[in-house]
């Protein structure tokens, strides 16, 4: 039987909040799971922002995983008090977020050069046996090996998967994904390894079935904001006509619109910055013309016009 990768839908700031992940697993689904964008601890609790964003009242897809950015147990422990109470039962832990800003803090990938510290938040899985655990990370923050020395500690414990970002916290999203470090780290963890990294095509999902076929699944990204039909064509084993694709899409599109037109209370402004923020990923390959119309436009209904024409072509 052909060997086919779970698929995850990595989180991205500002990007893959509920709204988003609601509406792309009605209009296009194909993900397993749906990892949010971390919180973390502020002086005194969690953004309201990051708490609604966890509200099951707000969320509507199968299966969603909390994310938490912890730099000690105790940071750990406080997220937690937060979420469990919402009936959560499976939490990632970051180790991956290569953001300079939380990196510096010993956090995110920051926290890789650091065993004892890694140690430490692990210790969190241990707390709490009722909780299912996975931790996103990088091969590295400055060198690829970092991992490696971390395996001891990571397979001390009892995780549901552990997802590797194939770059270093220094490279940030540039330069090429160091497979080879990737798969010398998988064959030597103890736990399901999923693969995030410069996933962009069904053919690119295929090749890594193929070749690694120890390997859990894939998280993705930046794929599957460009190319939103990705998980669903991968799952089905085959690729979508361009007229189901921007069919799905301006459905896709109009639902998302009408949400913030509707949610948002800084108006007409507001509404098309964070509308233009997707256009930072989606269709990266369509009309450019009308992709820089879109970026440029001050007006509603220009931007709503660039969208309509975009939209309205096949690839």
């Amino acid at each position: 039987m052909e060997h086919r990768l779970k698929v995850y839908m990595a989180p991205m700031q500002g990007v893959t909040e509920a709204p988003f992940r609601n509406l792309f697993d009605k209009h296009f689904g194909g993900v397993e799971a749906y990892y949010t964008p971390f919180v973390r601890w502020e002086h005194d609790g969690m953004r309201r922002k990051d708490l609604r964003e966890l509200l099951p009242e707000n969320n509507r897809v199968g299966m969603l995983v909390p994310q938490i950015l912890a730099g000690s147990l105790e940071e750990a422990e406080l997220l937690l008090a937060q979420i469990l109470p919402l009936g959560y039962r499976r939490i990632d832990l970051n180790m991956g977020c290569a953001f300079p800003a939380v990196a510096k803090k010993m956090k995110g990938c920051g926290i890789l050069p650091f065993p004892e510290r890694v140690g430490e938040v692990l210790q969190v899985v241990e707390c709490h046996p009722e909780v299912s655990f996975s931790v996103k990370m990088r091969l590295g923050y400055e060198e690829t090996n970092e991992c490696m020395s971390l395996l001891p500690l990571l397979n001390g414990v009892k995780l549901a998967c552990v997802t590797v970002h194939a770059r270093t916290g220094k490279q940030q999203y540039k330069g090429e994904c160091d497979r080879d470090a990737f798969r010398r780290f998988a064959d030597a963890c103890g736990h399901p390894v999923v693969y995030n990294g410069d996933i962009a095509t069904l053919e690119d999902c295929e090749r890594l079935a193929g070749c690694m076929p120890e390997l859990h699944g894939v998280m993705i990204g930046r794929g599957l904001l460009a190319a939103p039909w990705l998980a669903a064509e991968y799952r089905a084993g085959k690729t979508w006509g361009g007229a189901e694709r921007y069919a799905r899409m301006r459905l896709f599109h109009a639902d998302l619109f009408d949400h913030y037109a509707q949610t948002l209370e800084g108006g007409e402004k507001q509404l098309l910055m964070k509308m233009k923020a997707f256009w930072e990923y989606l269709l990266p390959d369509a009309d450019r013309k009308l992709h820089k119309k879109i970026h440029k436009a001050q007006k509603t209904a220009d931007y709503t016009d660039a969208v309509s024409r975009l939209l309205s072509g096949e690839e």
